[in-house]
């Protein structure tokens, strides 16, 4: 098809159903826009190969990023350009656009590849993309300035050793690794580095278990008693305040129902479904299956990228009921922030005074989810099960826990006996 094109002529072009086709300019010979099945439109223009004599099309540009007078003046120039190398007294469009990109890979620094390619796209894909940007531009920051080229596997070695001598955890130094290797893959792929500088770089071994801290018996006595008698503290004194403020002719506060705050509920419910902190904050009432007992963990707000079912134990379900409101929006919050339609953010300061009353020491927030997994296999469930509940990938994470069941290892030695 051929016609004088326009602007608006350009703007409006749809395209068919499982074909592209082109739409060619009058105006200007060789240019053409070629709409694709997608809806997607192109600039080209038809140039001569200066050795074969092979005609080719050059594309120009996106419609969406050329307006018609742009393309046309580059078609013209792209046209001019062709017929000098076919006379030998200019190079070839399309060697030159190699040359171009070959210099742009030479040149182009970590720094500006996160900026300009890298950092939308995990901020755009990746749930703690964010982290992962600062990072990388935290953490490396004596690459950032490379060009992605020099950075080779003997500077990073190097690098890894000073950071290891500065007493940082080889986990932490992995971590690292792991998002620069990350990113430097992406370079590759997106043909912005010809070849992975760190594919043959080795992760230092660490140890997979880690840390595991969970409740003894005594400890979870004394957090659960700590717990409790904090609502009846911050009750009794918002009573006497209510006091005052009746004697006085003020108006009163409102009386505490079966919680004084967020941290109980929120704490109890950590501990008897083991979810992560995150995933619990995330919650919206809709999540909430108080008929079938039935915890929802969305995939967006989970770290496994994946939807999974928790059941409510008895003690879950009954903090549940007694903290949920007589009317509420099934798309607010479970525990929601001080800003109005956002989650609850930090507990620190409640936790910090809740441990320090309880006497424990040495116990994060995260350790609740441990706790709830080092009973499940205390009690005899299989890992498989517990990771399922615990919202793993894979089982590796999970036989973290293993040690915990000593009567399988126990029945093992023994038939050697």
């Amino acid at each position: 098809m051929r016609k004088k094109l326009t602007q608006p002529i350009v703007d409006k072009l749809t395209p068919r159903s499982g074909r592209s086709y082109d739409v060619l300019d009058s105006v200007q010979p060789g240019l053409t826009v070629r709409v694709w099945p997608s809806g997607t439109a192109t600039y080209r223009v038809r140039l001569r190969d200066p050795k074969t004599k092979a005609w080719y099309w050059w594309t120009l540009g996106s419609a969406d990023a050329l307006v018609l007078d742009a393309a046309r003046t580059l078609a013209s120039e792209a046209r001019g350009q062709a017929a000098k190398a076919r006379l030998g007294l200019a190079v070839d469009p399309r060697k030159a656009r190699q040359q171009q990109v070959a210099e742009a890979k030479r040149t182009m620094t970590l720094r500006t590849f996160i900026t300009e390619h890298y950092g939308p796209h995990v901020r755009t894909h990746q749930k703690r993309g964010e982290e992962t940007i600062t990072t990388l531009t935290g953490r490396c920051a004596e690459f950032l300035d490379l060009p992605l080229t020099e950075i080779t596997s003997f500077g990073v070695e190097k690098w890894r050793s000073a950071y290891l001598k500065r007493k940082k955890a080889p986990a932490t130094v992995n971590r690292v690794l792991n998002a620069l290797k990350a990113c430097l893959a992406k370079a590759v792929g997106w043909d912005k580095l010809d070849k992975h500088p760190l594919a043959g770089l080795k992760l230092a071994d660490v140890d997979r278990i880690g840390r595991l801290r969970f409740f003894s018996a005594d400890e979870e006595t004394r957090f659960l008693a700590a717990l409790a008698a904090r609502d009846t503290e911050r009750r009794d004194a918002r009573a006497h305040h209510n006091d005052w403020l009746r004697e006085r002719g003020y108006p009163e506060r409102p009386v505490y129902g079966a919680f004084s705050d967020h941290l109980t509920p929120l704490l109890t419910l950590l501990l008897h479904t083991g979810l992560r902190f995150g995933e619990a904050t995330a919650l919206t009432w809709k999540d909430v299956d108080l008929v079938g007992k039935l915890l929802t963990v969305r995939a967006e707000t989970a770290k496994s990228s994946r939807t999974r079912y928790v059941p409510l134990n008895k003690t879950a379900l009954d903090t549940l009921k007694a903290w949920k409101p007589e009317k509420v929006d099934a798309n607010a919050y479970v525990f929601p922030g001080r800003e109005a339609g956002k989650p609850l953010v930090d507990i620190k300061t409640g936790w910090r005074e809740l441990v320090k009353d309880a006497k424990i020491t040495g116990f994060r927030i995260h350790d609740l989810r441990h706790s709830f997994a080092s009973r499940l296999v205390q009690a005899g469930v299989d890992l498989n099960t517990t990771r399922e509940l615990l919202g793993h990938r894979d089982i590796t994470m999970t036989l973290r826990y293993a040690h915990l069941a000593p009567e399988h290892r126990a029945a093992a030695v023994a038939k050697i006996g």
